[in-house]
């Protein structure tokens, strides 16, 4: 267990230091919004799908196959318990604050945050079982996400929940996963090189939010603790739980609490931006919960490596 903790630990430590670069390039003013917006669309539309394809190019095998549907599972049922967490316990009067809390307890940083430490931990197998997380993540995001923030019930773009760049990374590794094609050496090294950045470049975007933090008023709401303490804490342990009843076991456990125990998502700022919601409180909510997940994520990922 120490030994785990240790290990999780000294990744989690990595990270934040490479978060620290991103506060401190911010606070210099190097790091601006226009920068920041700029790769987040990088690392969405090219890095992203370069680590999913890269994590699935590898010679097929069918009990590997089999273990990324039962990953697909165990991901859709984190998620539901998710989403009965912070619909039972998030107490909110505010409406619009009241989304803003269930949305950010039930959409973790399941890319940006926990892609970097899978692979740090599990190599390519953590990120070949993280991929269906995030592809059930992208699945929910663009439907329940959209119904719990939109006040209007906007018409669900079904584009959107199927043509996103995590399903499409998900599908081209897929095709040379099941099939006998592979990537030829001077196309796989581009992808493998972008796949790379994926954990510099998010951890200094994740830098800049936590730069942005202006006040830490919302530390002293009940409501606002409740929904860092259900998300950093209570939602991850559940997740624990009911996949350990499951038998579900190895690097796909270790995978999965890596995804269920990351700290809000930054998606959260964005799609509460996108439907006129608190933004403010989302972005300080993002930026909070990402700063106590140095204390959380080693402990209950550590947890998980001892009984997996």
């Amino acid at each position: 267990m120490a030994e785990s903790f240790s290990a999780v630990s000294f990744q989690v430590v990595v990270l934040f230091i490479l978060i620290g670069v991103g506060f401190i390039l911010t606070k210099c003013r190097f790091l601006t919004k226009e920068c920041v917006n700029g790769l987040v669309k990088i690392i969405l539309y090219s890095v992203t799908p370069c680590v999913i394809v890269e994590s699935f190019h590898r010679e097929f095998d069918p009990d590997l196959l089999r273990q990324l549907g039962i990953a697909v599972l165990a991901s859709f049922v984190s998620h539901l318990l998710n989403i009965v967490l912070a619909h039972l316990l998030v107490r909110e009067k505010d409406k619009a604050r009241r989304c803003v809390y269930q949305f950010g307890i039930v959409f973790t940083n399941c890319g940006y945050m926990a892609l970097p430490l899978q692979n740090a931990l599990l190599g390519s197998d953590g990120v070949f079982f993280g991929a269906a997380y995030i592809a059930v993540f992208n699945l929910l995001n663009w439907t329940y996400g959209i119904v719990l923030l939109d006040n209007e019930k906007t018409k669900i773009s079904l584009s959107k929940v199927f043509i996103n760049p995590g399903i499409i990374g998900v599908c081209v590794g897929l095709f040379f996963f099941l099939t006998p094609f592979s990537l030829p050496p001077v196309l796989f090294t581009p992808v493998k090189l972008l796949a790379d950045l994926n954990t510099p470049l998010p951890m200094m975007v994740i830098g800049f939010y936590l730069a942005g933090i202006t006040s830490f008023a919302l530390l002293k709401d009940k409501n606002f603790l409740t929904a860092m303490i259900l998300s950093l804490i209570v939602a991850p342990l559940c997740s624990f739980g009911v996949l350990y009843l499951m038998q579900i076991r190895g690097p796909m456990f270790v995978s999965m609490i890596i995804a269920a125990a990351s700290p809000v998502g930054a998606n959260t700022v964005m799609f509460s931006n996108m439907f006129n919601k608190d933004a403010e409180v989302a972005g300080t909510l993002v930026a909070v919960s990402t700063l106590f997940s140095i204390l959380t994520m080693p402990l209950i990922v550590a947890f998980a490596i001892y009984f997996m």
